[in-house]
């Protein structure tokens, strides 16, 4: 076996923080892929001087994680990034395992079927399904992230999670949740012992006003949730009666996903 003759790269007390604001940015320049961002505009919504903020993209530029469209001069995700989703997706494709149960979900029930995993304190979206219904809630878009809790399958995760775990995280978004209408971290409290008691995630008029959705986690061998299946729809139309009527399908693709995962 070759081995390598480099050396160890020097630990600087900045590395951390240097990570963090890369990851900052990529996560940045996900969400407004469309049509991308100027530097300055990264510089600001991260919280970053302008020449740090230019610095960061140039670097991020030449390992091609960043590409800058020469006529807008805007920045997007790069090459890289895109081969090394690939690189992960070929061990662990959840959107693919997971599209055929959104599917089935959107055209059993008519209204529209998302995919959420965690990311640190958020939920995010990564694919979602809609249905027949005339009226669609696909205001969630695919790339989106929202505090866990604040989303069906943000609560979904949240509720299956330790008490421990659950109480670190109402205290990291806490700050965050006046963003999502009169809702408190002692609201998220609440809505956390409600899942657990009817057995489902159910929340409304937070994420996005005039909708409610359910949920609920798929978990791992350990019982970790490492996903969740929703169903959105408006809230006069998501009622109590109708989430007990559409809940054994979810019921059913949940199971069917996890064996696919974890058979």
């Amino acid at each position: 076996m070759e081995v390598s003759s480099r050396k160890p790269a020097t630990r600087s007390p900045d590395g951390a923080q240097s990570v963090s604001r890369v990851a900052t940015v990529l996560k940045l320049l996900a969400e407004h892929r469309d049509p991308g961002l100027r530097f300055v505009d990264v510089a600001r919504l991260c919280g970053l001087e302008q020449p740090t903020a230019h610095r960061m993209l140039k670097a991020l530029e030449r390992e091609e994680m960043v590409a800058r469209d020469p006529v807008t001069r805007r920045y997007r995700l790069g090459p890289l990034v895109f081969e090394l989703g690939i690189a992960a997706a070929a061990d662990f494709n959840l959107v693919e395992v997971c599209r055929p149960s959104l599917q089935r979900l959107a055209e059993a029930t008519g209204d529209t079927a998302f995919l959420f995993i965690r990311r640190g304190h958020d939920a995010v979206c990564i694919d979602r399904i809609q249905g027949h219904y005339p009226i669609q809630t696909p205001v969630v878009t695919v790339g989106s992230r929202q505090p866990l809790g604040v989303n069906a399958g943000g609560l979904a995760i949240l509720q299956a999670l330790p008490d421990e775990e659950v109480a670190g995280v109402e205290d990291a978004v806490a700050a965050r949740l006046g963003a999502y209408g009169e809702f408190d971290a002692l609201d998220l409290r609440v809505a956390v012992a409600e899942s657990r008691k009817r057995g489902y995630a159910a929340i409304g008029e937070k994420a996005v006003p005039g909708v409610t959705a359910i949920g609920l986690p798929v978990r791992n061998t350990n019982g970790v949730p490492a996903a969740a299946l929703t169903i959105a729809a408006t809230s006069n139309r998501m009622t109590v009666k109708r989430q007990q009527e559409i809940l054994p399908a979810l019921q059913q693709e949940v199971l069917t996903v996890q064996r696919l995962l974890y058979r």
